[in-house]
């Protein structure tokens, strides 16, 4: 058995609001992976009446919600915003799904006109269309290979940042441009779920290595047995790139 390490401590923000398409998912997956190698590993699912500090923790997972809670959620992220750009400045990990992606922004401007204001941590905007963006996707991404997942959005995104991947099949940011998510600092933005990292080790595992790194711990992963992950990926890849 693998020694366990310092503990690494790892946000789940408004679980209750921004839980849409199962990012509960992605928590369960970072938490099993920390434990199958004996990294201690502490989750705080953390409401709207707690009180946030960014700096209690290694890993910030932002997840997707509907327009109204997205409304909500933004404003609770405003009144700390001094301490997000901090945090984000100073190589917080964040993984930021569908709302949350778009949360990083500057606003989410709806189909009625009104404008959401975001974040600002992004030089990223977004609109919602007049269809929504569904179905399944996969991306090459430099730093963790084939990503595959499901997409389902109205708001088309564009930014002036570096993209997760390259859109191979599906929509991605916005349909347009070819480009899928956002890559800054620390910050991982996307709009593939139903959760994301179950299907994707490699990513799961490249967002670990920034917490532990970030949180001043041994960043080894020891190998795993991904075999069933990536035998679901791999079937996934034949039906949607090589056929």
């Amino acid at each position: 058995m693998p020694t366990p390490r310092r503990r690494l401590f790892i946000a789940h923000l408004y679980p209750d609001l921004l839980n849409l398409y199962a990012d509960r998912g992605n928590i369960q997956t970072l938490r099993r992976r920390c434990e199958w190698r004996g990294i201690e590993v502490e989750v705080a699912a953390v409401s709207l009446t707690d009180e946030l500090q960014l700096g209690d923790y290694h890993l910030v997972l932002l997840g997707g919600g509907s327009d109204r809670e997205q409304e909500i959620v933004a404003e609770a992220l405003r009144r700390r915003r001094a301490e997000w750009r901090a945090a984000v400045n100073d190589g917080l990990p964040v993984l930021a799904v569908c709302g949350g992606y778009q949360l990083l922004g500057s606003y989410y401007q709806l189909r009625d006109g009104r404008q959401v204001e975001g974040l600002g941590l992004l030089d990223l905007v977004t609109q919602a269309g007049p269809t929504r963006l569904i179905g399944n996707i996969a991306i090459d991404s430099p730093e963790a290979g084939r990503i595959v997942g499901f997409e389902n959005h109205s708001g088309r995104t564009r930014h002036h940042h570096q993209p997760l991947g390259r859109v191979i099949a599906g929509h991605g940011n916005n349909g347009e441009d070819g480009w899928e998510g956002v890559r800054y600092l620390n910050v991982f933005g996307t709009y593939i779920h139903g959760p994301l990292l179950p299907k994707n080790p490699r990513l799961a595992d490249l967002l670990l290595h920034t917490a532990l790194r970030y949180a001043g711990l041994p960043d080894h992963l020891d190998p795993l047995d991904d075999r069933l992950e990536w035998a679901a990926h791999e079937a996934f890849v034949a039906r949607r790139i090589e056929s």
